[in-house]
């Protein structure tokens, strides 16, 4: 790879971030957990691709890479669902008391 290659790499690489940081900063608080849910969806074929490399490996060095990528992808997957769900759970309310039944009185007559 060339010097030029790896700046115009880079300057894509530097140019994503500050789109990325506008198109998020522009989304209603409301939406962030849709969007959430749709980024842990596409997290999950990041985990279908390391384990693609991990199946083609064929040195015990791209064996232990290969392994990693597996592990930290699907811890990556695992926690954004977490995350998701504890969201979730925030937006239900607290349950509210029950009223206490009423029974009817006893018949003291019998």
């Amino acid at each position: 790879m060339n010097d030029s290659t790896l700046l115009n790499e880079f300057t894509v690489f530097v140019l994503a971030i500050f789109i990325g940081f506008e198109v998020i900063s522009k989304v209603p608080t409301i939406l962030h957990t849709p969007l959430m849910s749709g980024t842990n969806a596409i997290h999950g074929i990041i985990l279908v691709g390391a384990i693609l490399i991990a199946a083609t490996a064929r040195d015990p060095l791209q064996i232990a890479l290969g392994l990693v990528a597996v592990i930290l992808a699907t811890i990556n997957v695992v926690g954004g669902f977490v995350v998701t769900d504890r969201m979730l759970e925030m937006f239900k309310g607290r349950p509210t008391a029950k009223p206490a039944e009423k029974t009817p009185p006893e018949n003291p007559a019998g």
